[in-house]
């Protein structure tokens, strides 16, 4: 598609004249080093609940009331405030909301570390461009009573990401008039996908997913919808050098009940950002940290990157081919595979070789006035799994998978196998397994598998 002169006009005529070839991007490494060293975002971004949204942006406004104007533009279900912060002086104005979903935060947190970002740095470049050339207008946690117990739709059970044409939800109304209101430019619609998300072959996990959103069944590419197309090839290139070949392309179609497809449809073309899974690292221990932090990370690199692309007019020159190959996602990953080994199920069959998928959720849970993070784990698939793809890949040939019969048992420990065991190895059992390296007539505990892991604010 060939692109347009109105889209670079669009910008160059309200982004303060900028000169593309002047205003070098901001590179994506330095970011990450930059987000990593001034980071305000929480540990695990699953826990935020309302109160503390309410309490950063009242933290926001004190600080600076003159950077950062803050107002309640609704109230959810069940009373619960629904807030925008304004931020930047330019004529370029950009929508940005996040958990539309209660149970998709990632991009919550990263908000907060953009709005950090922009403050501490408001004198040098990029932050000084952005907040010239252009006005955000930022909805942090849109479904306020989902986040608080971690639910996709609001307190009505209704999704409102499938609202925006009924309007029946609080939360759907407060974003379409404020849409209305502002007539912005441009919005990003920040989501999270499952877990098990994957890109390419073999299948990775896919960090991020960028759509260009529709607004007919067609898929017409308008002056919109070229914009939103060069945004997220300019995404794609900023993090490519953090997460290669872990970059997606949302499934392209029109969902005649969306916000987003409205949106353009509306006038405000907009960007959908999916953040995905994070591969673990099998050689450290883990919480639910690991996994959580890297992401807010790639969220925050994208988004100061899409944004400073838009205040120097750099994005009218962005190849939106480099959109178009990427490749779209898929549902292909585990959260842990063991690959090669021999397995004991437990439910007395003849041991055998092969693979066993190990899918996992997140879940909520608050005890004692505190919200704890569970993901339990479960047994998805067993044989030859060849064609998948996994966040940890556990080589076991030459062990023995069985179920955890003592959850004492340590690494390195020497072990005889029960005549029974408390469980199984079958689809749908905990995950609670526990691998044997065969020495004599006797087995050496290698590693434990327990079927969660757990973060307590």
């Amino acid at each position: 598609m060939k692109s347009t002169a109105l889209a670079a006009a669009v910008i160059a005529s309200t982004c303060g004249g900028f000169s593309a070839r002047e205003t070098p991007p901001p590179a994506p490494l330095e970011l990450a080093k930059t987000w990593d060293a001034e980071r305000v975002s929480p540990r695990v971004s699953p826990l935020v609940d309302h109160a503390e949204v309410t309490r950063r942006l009242e933290a926001l406004r004190r600080r600076d009331g003159r950077f950062f104007a803050v107002e309640e533009i609704g109230r959810s279900v069940e009373g619960r405030s629904i807030n925008h912060v304004t931020v930047g002086r330019g004529p370029f104005k950009v929508l940005l909301w996040s958990q539309m979903h209660g149970d998709e935060p990632t991009a919550t947190s990263a908000l907060f570390d953009l709005f950090e970002y922009l403050h501490r740095h408001r004198g040098d470049d990029p932050p000084g461009r952005i907040l010239d050339a252009l006005t955000l207008h930022v909805v942090p946690m849109l479904n306020p009573d989902g986040a608080e117990k971690f639910t996709r739709r609001n307190a009505q059970g209704i999704d409102i990401n499938r609202d925006a044409l009924l309007l029946q939800t609080p939360e759907g109304r407060a974003l379409k008039a404020l849409r209305d209101r502002l007539n912005p430019r441009l919005g990003f619609n920040l989501h999270n996908q499952n877990l098990r998300t994957s890109v390419g072959q073999p299948p990775k996990p896919a960090a991020i997913s960028l759509l260009s959103v529709a607004f007919d069944e067609a898929r017409t590419v308008n002056e919109g919808r070229q914009l939103t197309r060069q945004v997220c090839a300019v995404i794609r290139d900023a993090l490519e050098p953090l997460v290669a070949g872990q970059i997606g392309r949302y499934a392209e179609g029109f969902e005649v009940r969306a916000f987003g497809d409205n949106l353009t449809k509306w006038g405000t073309p907009v960007v959908l950002i999916e953040t995905g899974p994070w591969a673990l690292d099998a050689a450290r221990s883990r919480s639910a940290e690991d996994f959580d932090g890297p992401l807010i990370r790639l969220n925050f690199v994208a988004l100061v990157t899409a944004l400073d692309a838009l205040a120097t007019g750099r994005v009218a020159q962005a190849d939106t081919g480099r959109f178009d190959t990427l490749p779209v996602n898929e549902s292909r990953n585990f959260f842990i595979t063991i690959r090669g080994a021999s397995i004991v199920t437990g439910t007395g069959i003849p041991p055998f070789m092969g693979d066993i998928g190990l899918v996992a959720t997140r879940r909520v849970q608050v005890e004692n006035g505190k919200r704890e993070l569970r993901i339990p784990m479960a047994v998805e698939d067993i044989g030859d799994l060849r064609t998948t793809g996994a966040l940890e890949t556990v080589y076991a040939t030459g062990l023995t998978a069985a179920p955890l019969f003592d959850d004492r048992l340590k690494v390195g420990e020497t072990v005889d196998l029960p005549e029974k065991f408390p469980g199984t190895i079958t689809i749908g059992a905990p995950a609670a397994i526990v691998l044997l390296r065969p020495s004599g007539s006797k087995y050496v505990v290698e590693r434990v598998i327990r079927d969660d892991y757990s973060s307590t604010k």
